[in-house]
């Protein structure tokens, strides 16, 4: 077998031998382009699989665990949401805008698909550091890159007409030739009557929905499925191209034909195109599937059976019909302006029989497509840099003047104000967002949601975090750290977590570092989950996200993208991020006392130029406490902002940043610890609370009662200004200043 040829399908010698083994010949050129998307590992994970049987994935409350394509969890005794997390990382590289806007047409329809109505989008982003573009030898600038993916996620959500309500966005160097787009959607059904992607019978039609098949998104898996280089340009055929208006048809139609229970299963689309959603749907379905290729409609003339099978051409829905309904079907399709076709049937061969004008192009057992790709036990390697970056003494810093480090720090691009994206996405479409971007959740009404007779009080709430210099520091305390940390944001807007969704985005799994890091941070993150009760529901992983430069190879930091979602019971009790009203007393609760440390910290980084450290165990008990003590203050806290990235000094100021205006604070803090160790720490589990003056000793009470350790460090002004003493140093600044210094350092870089 010729090995380029091979290699153009993402197989090795030894996979191709195997196929041969399996299917007891060799495969022809459409069977090896089945193989070659399917044995992919953007299809496969082949080398992530061993590791993910760490998380938990089941609670009373999980109606689906992974293995579907959303993930469902029960909010009450009558409704349920749907929700995942996918990456669009390499498409968005190599064509930003329809990178972005495809990886948001594909999450919503993974939603869909379990019968839920998607209600919101999140976007969790990193990019290189727009400072550094003209630095770079042979990576593109990473300014066209963000701009070019945030405008097509906004045209995607805006035009399909589902929120994007928040999410995340860093700016690291790690990520100039590797940005990360991971896109999360959610979705409320009737938990008894959600979908799976699957048959019920034998003899069942097969009818194919939504947009005509064209030949973009051709190889679109193996691309994700391999590093960068220079020749990557010539990958942008690979990119599919999306359509939301055809999009919005697709999502009412699929929802009608499900209200009115004329399908059984219904399987997006996605990776692979129609070889995969026939051979996953037949696999699941336990059955086997015979597809007609001249049925599919095409947009393009002269397309190949190779090229019908593999198409990721976006909008496209696979539903299992019973014959007598299929009439009905194909009539609302039409209604909707969508095209329809009965493209094949259910069997009981377990086979994938294709067929293209009579003549049989394709014949393989589904067992081998689906369940006998290979799963690689790859080498693993504790990295040799950790023996350098675990050995960095904080205590050899230079002293630095507090107020500069507070301006440099609250104008990192990774810490400032995220406006500049956010406002292109329409967060309020629906009118059910109660708490908007820029807080530590989102929080959305149920209420209208699904459908208008709905009136429930419930709301649910989501949080996206993912530090990826914490995991690279220490994968395992730094998986750990990113499960507590999405979790936290979730159950302090008054929510109880749920469960979270992950996207595992790393860099290349043959490298025995990358696997290390990898197994590391997974067992962080399973540990964690299980302690903090939060499953696993589904997700996604991402390697070979890197970059192969002519005389060295980038890999992107070990970055797992956490989604956490809690349910409220009422919505009215959202607590924001905000400070609410002068003289409010400003509490911090959690581990105040226990000493700080600046490793890993953005501070560290933007004022030191230094990435290094130790990171030390996150107090899963403590999470505990503080999670039991937000479900106690509810009515009694005004805001809520927890330390994390920028340290308890940002965690303090930001709130201040208020939509209507912007407040002062008054703050004091006695430390035995050199000042900016005190304002910079990011390893500390603390909450910064906002309490009316009246309520703060009966909200102390309640944390001393739990065993939480409280301080009062002072109270909100109506003057904005920031009045700050820190053991015996006093330092004011005009907090417009500080929030001008916030706001505009993003739209400086970007605009």
């Amino acid at each position: 077998m010729d090995e380029k040829l091979l290699s153009a399908h993402g197989l090795t010698l030894d996979e191709y031998k195997r196929i041969v083994e399996l299917i007891g010949r060799e495969p022809n050129e459409v069977e090896l382009g089945i193989f070659g998307a399917l044995w992919s590992e953007h299809c496969s994970y082949k080398s992530s699989k061993p590791f993910l049987k760490v998380f938990p994935t089941e609670a009373p409350w999980v109606i689906q665990g992974p293995g579907e394509n959303a993930g469902v969890v029960e909010i009450d005794d009558k409704y349920a949401v749907a929700f995942k997390i996918e990456s669009h990382n390499h498409p968005s590289y190599i064509e930003p805008f329809h990178g972005a806007a495809t990886g948001v047409g594909g999450i919503i329809r993974d939603v869909l698909s379990m019968g839920a109505r998607p209600v919101c989008l999140f976007d969790s982003l990193r990019f290189g550091d727009p400072r550094k573009d003209k630095e770079r030898k042979n990576i593109k600038e990473s300014k066209p890159i963000a701009q070019g993916v945030v405008k097509g996620i906004g045209f995607y959500g805006n035009c399909i007409g589902v929120p994007t309500v928040g999410g995340e966005v860093v700016f690291d160097e790690c990520y100039a030739g590797n940005p990360l787009v991971n896109a999360f959607c959610l979705g409320i059904l009737e938990k008894d009557k959600m979908y799976r992607a699957r048959a019920t019978k034998v003899g069942q039609k097969l009818v194919m929905v939504g947009s005509s098949t064209g030949r973009d998104g051709i190889h679109g898996a193996t691309m994700a499925s391999a590093e960068f280089s220079e020749e990557t340009e010539d990958k942008r055929p690979n990119v599919q191209i999306g359509d939301p208006f055809f999009g919005k048809r697709l999502v009412e139609c699929t929802l009608e034909v499900m209200d009115k229970g004329l399908i059984e299963g219904c399987q997006d689309f996605g990776a692979a195109g129609l070889a995969g959603s026939t051979s996953e749907f037949g696999a699941k379905s336990k059955m086997g599937v015979k597809v007609y290729l001249e049925n599919v409609p095409l947009r393009e003339e002269g397309m190949t059976p190779y090229e019908i099978l593999l198409s990721e051409s976006q909008e496209r829905m696979l539903y299992a019909v019973d014959e007598e309904n299929v009439d009905k079907v194909l009539d609302i399709a039409k209604f909707h302006g969508l095209e329809a076709a009965v493209i094949g049937e259910t069997t009981d061969t377990n086979r994938l029989e294709v067929f293209y004008k009579g003549e049989k192009v394709a014949d393989l057992p589904i067992s081998a497509i689906v369940d006998d790709a290979p799963v690689y036990n790859r080498p693993r390697k504790e990295p040799e840099y950790l023996k350098e970056t675990a050995n960095f003494d904080q205590n050899t810093l230079p002293e630095v003047d507090i107020k500069e480090a507070i301006r440099k720090v609250l104008s990192s691009p990774t810490i400032a104000k995220k406006e500049w994206v956010y406002r292109q996405y329409d967060h309020e479409v629906g009118i059910n967002t109660v708490v908007k971007p820029g807080s530590d959740s989102a929080v959305l009404r149920v209420k209208w949601a699904l459908k208008p007779e709905i009136n429930s009080e419930k709301g649910v709430a989501v949080s996206s975090d993912g530090n990826g210099r914490w995991v690279y520091l220490n994968p395992y305390e730094g998986g750990k750290r990113v499960v507590a940390e999405a979790v936290r944001n979730v159950y302090i807007s008054g929510a109880k977590p749920l469960a979270i969704t992950d996207c595992l985005n790393w860099g290349n799994p043959e490298n025995p570092e990358i696997m290390w890091q990898f197994e590391q941070a997974t067992k962080g993150m399973a540990d964690a989950c299980k302690k903090l009760n939060t499953p696993v529901v589904g997700g996604n992983v991402s390697l070979y996200n890197e970059t192969v430069l002519p005389d060295k190879r980038v890999n992107v930091y070990p970055t797992p993208i956490v989604v956490a979602v809690g349910v409220l019971d009422n919505v009215e009790e959202a607590i924001p991020s905000f400070y609410q009203d002068e003289g409010d007393i400003i509490l911090a609760v959690g581990e105040v006392d226990k000493k700080p440390t600046v490793n890993g910290s953005e501070y560290l980084k933007e004022v030191h130029g230094i990435v290094a450290g130790d990171i030390p165990p996150v107090d899963l008990d403590m999470e505990m406490k503080l999670r039991e003590f937000f479900q106690r203050v509810k009515g009694k806290v005004k805001s809520a902002h927890d330390v994390s990235d920028g340290g308890l000094i940002t965690a303090l100021i930001e709130p201040a940043f208020a939509e209507e205006k912007t407040f002062g604070i008054e703050v004091s803090i006695d430390t035995d610890s050199r000042e900016d160790f005190e304002l910079f720490d990011e390893m500390r589990s603390i909450v910064v609370l906002s309490v009316p003056q009246e309520k703060a000793p009966e909200v102390m009470d309640i944390a001393s009662g739990i065993g939480i350790p409280v301080k009062a460090l002072g109270k909100v002004l109506d003057e904005p200004v920031l009045k700050l003493r820190i053991n015996e140093k006093e330092i004011t600044e005009d907090m417009e200043e500080l929030r001008k210094l916030w706001e505009e350092s993003i739209p400086n870089l970007l605009d």
